[in-house]
């Protein structure tokens, strides 16, 4: 299976990856973007793995080769390279794997102004001229350089989430080893925050846990530590930063599309009537909310380059993903795991209650999470489900991504991964009871294991 994925490049360093992948994928890159008349300089940055700086320094080398110039900016966290991209109109790269194990890295790319390039945007013309073998430049190298933009990127988010005011907040972070490390220290020792820091060393290798807060075992160490220190707040970041998970006073878990709601909130009272892009298998509270709130509530398929093409097609000010990506307008229409906490952090100090009972409004139905399971034929099961409930009375059927069934009280998705042969489920519905009966019915229909 290729290692170009729908948003990016993945694979197992020194097997799949290697230096000289990444040089050739630095010219292939530079063809694509002499033919799509982009800028001719490219920014690179790269997370903590061991490989990413001299993957990196290779794909740089590869760039030059066909005469574009290359922006060095050292180690950044994804949502900072966005940064980068966006403040000075540039492509850009981002070596890093995210939230995959240590035996891993990958590229991020992306068109000036933080524009995504996915798979039908980019990246399979970069795969196709890999493939082919692009011809190296004839005419002058390019020229590296070396840029700190460290500070440039905090002040940036400063400018958008007012925290002048806030009270004393005790804050629990779990930088899992991976880029908060590096950018937290940056934004909260501007803030009026006693900080506990968990797992900020930069270490690639993740001696801790996974750098992955999707998967509940990985927040058990923050969830402890919120308790213990009785702390207001605990945040979780993924590997390169890009993602933030929030856990409440309690130590619980929050519901990412609790903080969606919270934010598309914020966003609508500076932005009265806006529209808001929500992905399908976010919670039904969150459409609520937008619109409840003068909002238009968009409804998007999973995945970031069709949240970021709707934001742009619609005007949109603020869109927000299950999975915990959050992009805003002003972000350059990137998603970015800090600016997400900082407003979680506004909201907080400005409220006076605790975040459990500051998200009690948004949090309004029961969920299943996403269950994954492994089938041999994927659209043979989703026929079988389909079979099942769209005889149901008052159900109404959807194919926007996978297949998704709703009624009154309940609803649930099941989508195809991209990328193995897994079935991804997930229900909500108005009881636990009514959730799992639901869940049930969905999981005996889908089989696997």
């Amino acid at each position: 299976m290729s290692i170009f994925k729908a948003y990016d490049i993945r694979g197992l360093v020194d097997e799949e990856i290697t230096s000289d992948f990444c040089f050739a994928t630095g010219v292939a890159l530079a063809r694509f973007l002499k033919g799509e008349r982009e800028p001719g300089t490219v920014i690179i940055g790269e997370d903590m793995r061991p490989s990413s700086s001299i993957f990196a320094a290779a794909f740089s080398a590869g760039i030059m080769s066909q005469g574009l110039d290359a922006i060095r900016i050292g180690l950044a966290s994804t949502d900072m390279l966005y940064f980068a991209s966006g403040k000075l109109n540039m492509p850009g790269a981002m070596f890093t794997a995210s939230h995959n194990p240590a035996e891993y890295n990958g590229i991020k790319l992306c068109l000036s102004g933080a524009r995504p390039i996915g798979r039908e945007s980019g990246l399979l013309m970069i795969e196709k001229f890999l493939n082919e073998g692009s011809p190296l430049g004839i005419g002058s190298i390019g020229v590296e350089k070396e840029e700190n933009l460290l500070n440039a990127y905090v002040e940036h988010l400063f400018a958008l989430v007012d925290l002048t005011d806030m009270r004393p907040l005790k804050v629990v972070i779990d930088a899992g080893n991976g880029m908060a490390g590096f950018t937290a220290p940056a934004v909260f020792k501007q803030l009026n925050v006693e900080l506990v820091e968990m797992y900020f060393e930069l270490d690639g290798t993740f001696p801790n846990h996974e750098a992955n807060p999707i998967d509940p075992k990985n927040l058990k160490d923050l969830s402890l530590s919120v308790k213990k220190n009785k702390a207001d707040i605990g945040l979780a970041f993924d590997g390169d930063a890009d993602r933030c998970f929030l856990v409440d006073e309690k130590g619980e878990l929050v519901n990412p599309s609790a903080l969606t709601a919270l934010i598309a909130d914020r966003e609508l009272a500076k932005n009265p009537g806006a529209s808001i892009i929500y992905n399908l298998i976010s919670s039904r509270s969150v459409k609520e909310v937008i619109e409840e709130n003068g909002g238009i509530a968009v409804r998007s398929r999973v995945g970031h380059s069709y949240i970021k093409k709707l934001m742009a097609e619609t005007g949109a000010v603020f869109g927000g993903e299950h999975s915990g990506h959050f992009y805003f307008k002003d972000f350059w229409r990137a998603d970015s795991g800090m600016l997400a906490a900082l407003h979680a952090l506004a909201a907080l100090s400005q409220s006076k209650q605790k975040l459990s009972e500051l998200l009690q409004s948004y949090n309004r139905y029961v969920s299943s999470g996403e269950i994954n399971s492994v089938v041999e034929d994927t659209e043979i099961v989703m026929s079988a489900i389909e079979s099942h409930f769209a005889p149901m009375s008052g159900i109404t059927i959807d194919h926007l991504d996978g297949l998704t069934a709703e009624s009154a009280d309940w609803w649930f998705n099941v989508r195809a991964s991209n990328t193995e042969p897994l079935l991804r489920l997930n229900v909500e519905a108005t009881t636990q009871t009514l959730m799992n009966d639901i869940r049930l019915q969905a999981l005996a229909l889908i089989g696997g294991k």
